[in-house]
């Protein structure tokens, strides 16, 4: 089964080609380790929120730009074998972030819901942090499920719903602290990639206004926790298959 880890990042906005530099050398690095996919997105469309937003999740500053990035492995094992190699990797030690580390937050995450359409491209992608009850993860699914087909009817290329699994607790900034998550909660990692912003904006003006959208029932989750936000996608490497 496949893997993902997630990322939110603050960058400084005026150091913006330092990170994309930086991001290109280090990911270039995972797919060597056995990664499929490594996104990054630069924010663009990051709303503030009254209890949470992507913002407060990193401490986000004035002069800094939230980044919403994965990495997708063909599964855990993968993915923990080459975490271990980079921590004696020289490349990965040698090279310095050119952000505050210490406020990223990241975590390992199992996909429950993974909808793509065929030739899928990606210029803009919708990101998502939840807080869900361990008790409704299937209730939770059921409902991205039966969003997932609308979202590619509006032009959407692919939805991605993951499920936390490997999200650590930190010191400063963590996945779990950024939704507020409770006992019994779980922490959601999810995205919509859209080939460019116009069809993303229309396709959600359309979602909006769809009777089909409107719930039957009850969010499984507590909304108001949840958090989301439009981003460009700066860097999008594939591992090319031989």
């Amino acid at each position: 089964m496949s893997y993902i880890d997630g990322f939110v990042i603050a960058a400084p906005t005026a150091d913006k080609a330092k990170f994309l530099d930086h991001a290109r050398r280090m990911d270039s690095i995972f797919l060597e380790m056995g990664a499929r996919r490594v996104v990054e997105g630069w924010g663009d469309d990051v709303p503030k929120g009254e209890v949470t937003d992507f913002y407060r999740a990193v401490q986000a500053k004035d002069d800094e730009t939230v980044v919403f990035s994965w990495i997708e492995w063909p599964d855990k094992a993968t993915r923990d074998a080459a975490m271990e190699k980079m921590r004696s990797d020289q490349r990965m030690m040698a090279e310095p972030m050119p952000f505050d580390g210490k406020r990223m937050i990241f975590g390992g995450f199992e996909p429950i819901l993974d909808e793509a359409a065929a030739g899928r491209a990606a210029g803009y992608m919708d990101g998502f942090v939840v807080p869900v009850p361990e008790g409704n993860r299937e209730t939770y699914r059921a409902m991205s499920a039966k969003a997932a087909p609308l979202f590619k009817e509006y032009g959407a290329t692919r939805h991605v719903e993951a499920w936390g699994s490997d999200v650590p607790e930190g010191q400063v900034t963590d996945f779990r602290r950024s939704v507020q998550a409770g006992d019994g909660e779980e922490v959601v990692f999810s995205f919509i990639e859209w080939p460019d912003k116009a069809t993303r904006d229309e396709g959600w003006k359309k979602m909006m206004a769809d009777e089909r959208m409107k719930p039957e029932d009850d969010m499984p989750f507590d909304a108001k926790r949840m958090f989301w936000g439009g981003f460009d996608s700066v860097v999008d490497l594939e591992k090319q298959d031989a």
